[in-house]
């Protein structure tokens, strides 16, 4: 048991190393690689309960007496960030209608489960975090057809009641499986079976993203200048995600373990269930901006888990040289002086 659990760490902790080696395995070896498709939305939805597993009806109840940072969090992620992504993805790519296709549907995606994990390394407030994750992932069978049919129904046939469906069973459904039988169980769910079942969740994650770049390789094998381009926006737009929930969270004047929450929820997105949308109703090229996205979004992640920490060190170490001064000056004020 203690190997199994260690190999979960593992994956968890080398996932900035582990998602890129899969891509490029994926690409390499497509042929035999493929024999784990028909198996993909049983792997998908398998995660998706295991990651549920970690949240209650308590914290959903708990972030909706105090929606504020959660709301403007799925704004920013489920609205702005896609409408900003079909904007630039047209712009730059418009005679291509797959790959803006691919463009939005990378960023339409929920918030990723695993920024629970770097929430909780860094600090974050991780109730907002599971309530946060759990919304945007029960209302994706909503959003994302919906966003993908006002932004680019014209240019792109979108099986809109399918991917509903789909979604339904590989995502929203799985979600509240996972916190229902936390609440039921009174947090063994959480305590012992989410530990236990971790691992296999992480060699979910593995394969999925092996069996979905294989979707690509066509492409990565016969790199355009174009798709070149696709590779670059893509880590400058991700990179951008993150900025977003930072500054926004600053100007605010959010706590910190919020400021920590929304950087990470709007920098990082569910790119598993982006490429299984991908793969199962759309052409292989609309894969090609989903699955390349995983070659920077944990690296993103820890690059960002590091610069808020010296942020909000920086930020420590000014308030207490302000109290010092402004205790200086009390005491030189102070008429017993």
């Amino acid at each position: 048991m203690q190997s199994w659990q260690s190999l979960g760490k593992f994956i968890g902790s080398h996932l900035a190393f582990i998602a890129p080696t899969c891509v490029a395995l994926g690409v390499l070896f497509p042929d035999q690689i493929s024999v784990i498709k028909p198996f993909v939305t049983a792997l998908f939805a398998f995660m998706t309960f295991q990651g549920a597993l970690s949240n209650t009806l308590e914290n959903l109840v708990d972030a909706f007496r105090r929606p504020a940072a959660m709301l403007v969090t799925l704004l920013i992620s489920a609205v702005a960030i896609p409408c900003a992504a079909f904007a630039l993805g047209s712009l730059f790519f418009g005679g291509n209608p797959n790959l803006v296709c691919g463009i939005v549907l990378e960023y339409s995606v929920p918030v990723a489960v695993v920024s629970a994990m770097w929430i909780n390394m860094f600090g974050g407030d991780l109730s907002q975090g599971l309530a946060t994750l759990l919304v945007s992932t029960v209302i994706s069978p909503v959003t994302i057809p919906l966003t993908l049919r006002l932004l680019l129904g014209a240019s792109v046939e979108v099986d809109a009641a399918g991917m509903m469906l789909n979604m339904l069973v590989e995502i929203a459904l799985p979600a509240l499986a996972g916190m229902v039988v936390n609440d039921l169980t009174r947090g063994w769910g959480k305590r012992v079976l989410s530990p236990a079942i971790a691992p296999a969740a992480k060699v979910a994650l593995v394969l999925v993203i092996l069996s979905n770049s294989t979707n690509v390789s066509p492409y990565i094998r016969n790199l355009t200048p174009q798709l070149v381009g696709v590779t670059v926006f893509i880590g400058l737009f991700a990179m951008s995600g993150y900025f977003r929930g930072l500054i926004i969270s600053r100007l605010w004047r959010r706590p910190r373990a919020t400021q920590v929450t929304m950087t990470f929820q709007t920098g990082m997105r569910n790119i598993s269930a982006g490429a299984v949308i991908a793969g199962q109703f759309f052409p292989g090229e609309v894969m090609f901006p989903v699955i390349i996205g995983t070659l920077f979004q944990q690296v993103l992640a820890a690059c960002f888990g590091s610069f808020m920490r010296w942020l909000l060190a920086r930020d420590d170490a000014s308030a207490g040289s302000e109290e010092s001064l402004s205790g200086a000056a009390e005491r030189l004020s102070s008429p017993n002086r």
